[in-house]
């Protein structure tokens, strides 16, 4: 007998079992496109280059930046590179630029330049710009030198700046020097060529100089560069070493000259000092010696030794020497102020 009490209970109980399956499913769709990328998976589906769910879900879980790697790979197979989505992962988790490297194969391929993946790969992973130096080597590159400056042997300094053209050498990107090594090596070869030139006027009048000396030298040997041509873009005249130098010379020698010429002059004052100390020294002797004539003569008269005729004989010597000095002395002053 139909029991209207059990056909409400049952189509209750179907109503809940029926939303908690909604809410389930529901739950389970959010999930689900939180997981995985339908957009991007679908972008790739429709362009010919299908990666799989499995996979989506897989590099969504490694932490991998699933946008940036499935659009390289759009983008490599669309210009018809043989890449895998593998190669592109692997990349991005040793830490190189997939974008940087998908670029430069596709602009590699487009030139008929001959690289290939796992070499793009070493150079970006050597720190290098790998698109750069595909594109450096369809259009060549400019570097332009500071001024250099470099001294001729007649003593003229010249400021000379160079434009260096270069293209890439793809093979010695990852061990080769870069563009500090090149404008160094250019630097020493326009020091080289100005130096050894007798005069700084050869050089102006000539710059092609410069040129033909750097390019034979090779510098580009063990760089990521094969340099085309080198230009001198500027070349002016600085100061003249030579003439300062001299100049310096002079007055280094002028101060031994000056230091030389006080020390003589010390020397003097103080041998002059010396002299007068010792005159000095002397006379005090000679008067000590003086003070004890009139004692000696004394006692020499005491003891019988000098009677004193003799005494009266040595004062007259005596006198008469000290008139003849005045005299002298009168003499030599007249002749003095007697006018030439």
């Amino acid at each position: 007998m139909f029991n209207p009490l059990n056909y409400l209970a049952m189509s209750t109980g179907l109503i809940v079992g029926l939303s908690i399956l909604g809410v389930v499913v529901l739950f389970l769709l959010i999930v689900l496109l939180a997981v995985v990328p339908l957009k991007l998976w679908f972008r790739a589906l429709v362009s010919g280059s299908h990666v799989s769910m499995k996979r989506l879900i897989g590099m969504k879980v490694r932490k991998v930046k699933v946008n940036d790697i499935v659009l390289s790979y759009i983008s490599a197979k669309k210009a018809g590179l043989k890449l895998t989505i593998d190669d592109l992962e692997t990349h991005y988790m040793a830490g190189g630029n997939v974008d940087r490297v998908v670029k430069a194969l596709i602009s590699a391929h487009s030139a008929n330049i001959d690289i290939s993946l796992q070499t793009a790969k070493a150079i970006d992973l050597a720190g290098r710009d790998v698109y750069e130096a595909i594109r450096t080597s369809v259009v060549p590159k400019v570097i332009e030198t500071p001024l250099i400056s470099a001294v001729a042997k007649d003593g003229v300094e010249l400021m000379v700046k160079a434009k260096v053209t270069v293209t890439s050498n793809i093979h010695r990107q990852i061990s080769g020097a870069g563009e500090d090594t090149i404008i160094a090596r250019v630097g020493e070869g326009i020091v080289t060529t100005v130096g050894s030139a007798d005069s700084h006027k050869i050089v102006l009048e000539n710059p092609d100089l410069i040129s033909a000396t750097v390019l034979s030298k090779g510098l580009d040997s063990g760089t990521a560069y094969e340099i085309l041509s080198i230009d001198i873009a500027d070349i002016d005249v600085g100061v003249n070493i030579g003439a300062r130098l001299e100049i310096d010379k002079a007055i280094a020698q002028k101060k031994i000259s000056e230091a030389k010429a006080e020390e003589r002059r010390s020397m003097a004052v103080a041998h002059e000092q010396e002299m007068k100390a010792k005159v000095q020294e002397m006379q005090a002797e000679l008067l000590k010696a003086e003070a004890d004539v009139p004692k000696a003569m004394a006692k020499a008269l005491q003891e019988g030794k000098m009677s004193v005729m003799d005494y009266y004989e040595l004062q007259n010597l005596q006198a008469d020497t000290s008139m003849r000095k005045a005299l002298g002395k009168e003499e030599d002053t007249k002749k003095t102020n007697k006018p030439q």
